[in-house]
């Protein structure tokens, strides 16, 4: 089944306002920048967007909440973004914070259709405020459920017209999960080639979790770095 959109604007056309949607990526790698840009430009509103992080100020999740198109975040690092943190203290963005294990073993749990887990993660936090805990052999467990969404949006480095996906490096850690537990899951490439030009060992998210494809253009391909001096000239 060929599955490919014409681009980004025909693949989010019925994402509408108070939507739910995965975002894939982990630091700056990975982003769906090409979706990111047309849920900009179409304006929607009271976004409930889950992520790994939120981008920066001026790229990735960064370029919604400049708009005010996010209602509320869960992700488990939100640092380097100064719009985040100013609505985050205003009141004008609601937060779920989630440590990061929790928050990628939630999301596999939805994509292998099992509705909870228990994890030390949190015990005895402000995580574990209204939810259920048990003890295991002595030691106690908090209870998270599953985390799905309507949309689960990704970007990989290659696909085929069929939705088989394969991804770079750090781009997969949320991405292959998040393409399974999403309710419909697109997905952005930088190279889109025919069925069977992949080698079946290299994919990563069968086609059968992927409704829309499309072949992305422009991607910045950020890089993070962390300067601890300021050279000399």
């Amino acid at each position: 089944m060929n599955k490919v959109v014409a681009g980004p604007a025909e693949a989010i056309a019925d994402i509408h306002d108070g939507t739910s949607l995965m975002l894939g990526g982990f630091g700056l790698c990975g982003i769906p920048e090409n979706c990111i840009e047309a849920l900009v430009e179409k304006r929607i509103k009271n976004l409930y967007c889950i992520s790994n992080n939120a981008g920066v100020d001026d790229f990735g999740l960064g370029l919604l909440l400049h708009q005010k198109q996010i209602r509320k975040m869960t992700s488990s690092y939100v640092g380097e973004n100064a719009e985040f943190e100013r609505q985050l203290l205003s009141g004008e963005l609601e937060v779920e914070l989630i440590p990061q294990g929790t928050l990628a073993t939630r999301i596999q749990m939805a994509a292998m259709g099992i509705p909870a887990f228990f994890t030390p993660a949190g015990y005895g936090t402000e995580i574990a405020e209204g939810k259920e805990t048990r003890k295991f052999n002595g030691k106690m467990y908090l209870m998270e459920k599953a985390l799905h969404a309507d949309f689960a949006i990704v970007k990989a480095w290659k696909g085929d017209t069929m939705g088989n996906l394969v991804f770079r490096k750090t781009t997969r850690n949320f991405s292959t999960s998040m393409a399974k537990a999403g309710t419909i899951t697109i997905a952005e490439v930088e190279h889109l080639v025919q069925p069977g030009e992949l080698d079946p060992d290299q994919i990563h998210v069968a086609g059968i979790y992927v409704h829309r494809i499309f072949q992305g253009s422009n991607y910045e391909k950020r890089i993070e770095r962390k300067t601890v001096r300021i050279a000399n000239n």
